[in-house]
């Protein structure tokens, strides 16, 4: 009797941390549907790098299709004006027209900053999934400035080609908003914070509108991330990710 009760207690502790790991995924996979699309996204951001003695501001347009496709377009300063970055499928590839030459990305260039900021390659291009590469479980719950949120901690898959080595992600419980997110090296060292702010409504969802990247490390630095504009699921043919576009993309 006592072994059939143990059993019992173990399949029902298994199924629990089941579904448990599944409503964490769900929330996610909501959360990420949100900000990405669930389709396709354009945007246009301003990007503000502050370090202690100077900073610079940088403006870009953004177009996205599901996780295969990412093309980014510099729009200022007029010195980066016109470079773009692309990712299509495993591929990745920045054009620089000022030397008129086009560069394979490799992968180890994936957790290098962006432009200089904060931000990643990885971060911008969406090489990886938060939906897909990694193993999710809520540990907690916490308000964020006023938003009750879910805490989920990201862990990778053995074979996950990812950048961290543990995301922990703070999901409103009423809109799926990423309000918070802390980055974690192979060693469990934190890395970086970023914070969102300025929930608004652009094109029919409520999303937050300014991000802060703030550096574990590196005191005075920081990276603001603006969003202007947004526009979710407009058809994007697979074509517009090609290489021939990143030279004429505007």
């Amino acid at each position: 009797m006592k072994t059939k009760y143990v059993l019992s207690g173990v399949v029902l502790f298994i199924s629990t941390c089941a579904l448990y790991s599944q409503d964490a995924r769900e929330i996610i996979k909501r959360a990420d549907d949100k900000m990405q699309g669930e389709e396709t996204s354009y945007s246009t951001m301003t990007m503000k790098i502050i370090r202690p003695a100077w900073e610079r501001d940088i403006t870009f347009k953004s177009w996205t299709k599901g996780r295969d496709y990412s093309l980014a377009l510099v729009t200022s300063p007029p010195k980066e004006s016109g470079q773009t970055f692309l990712k299509r499928e495993n591929e990745m590839w920045n054009w620089n027209p000022t030397i008129n030459r086009l560069i394979k990305l490799p992968p180890s260039m994936m957790s290098q900053g962006w432009m200089g900021s904060d931000f990643t390659n990885d971060d911008l291009l969406k090489e990886s999934s938060i939906v897909v590469d990694y193993t999710h479980t809520i540990i907690g719950g916490e308000v964020i400035d006023g938003h009750d949120c879910y805490v989920i901690e990201l862990i990778p898959h053995e074979d996950a080609a990812v950048v961290w080595g543990k995301i922990i992600k703070w999901i409103s419980k009423d809109d799926y908003l990423q309000m918070k997110s802390e980055y974690y090296d192979e060693d469990n060292y934190l890395i970086k914070t970023e914070k969102a702010y300025d929930i608004k409504t652009m094109d029919s969802r409520l999303i937050p509108t300014r991000f802060e990247l703030i550096p574990e490390e590196e005191e005075g630095n920081k990276t603001v991330v603006i969003l202007n504009e947004v526009l979710f699921n407009k058809p994007i043919d697979d074509s517009f990710f090609s290489q021939q576009n990143m030279k004429r993309v505007r």
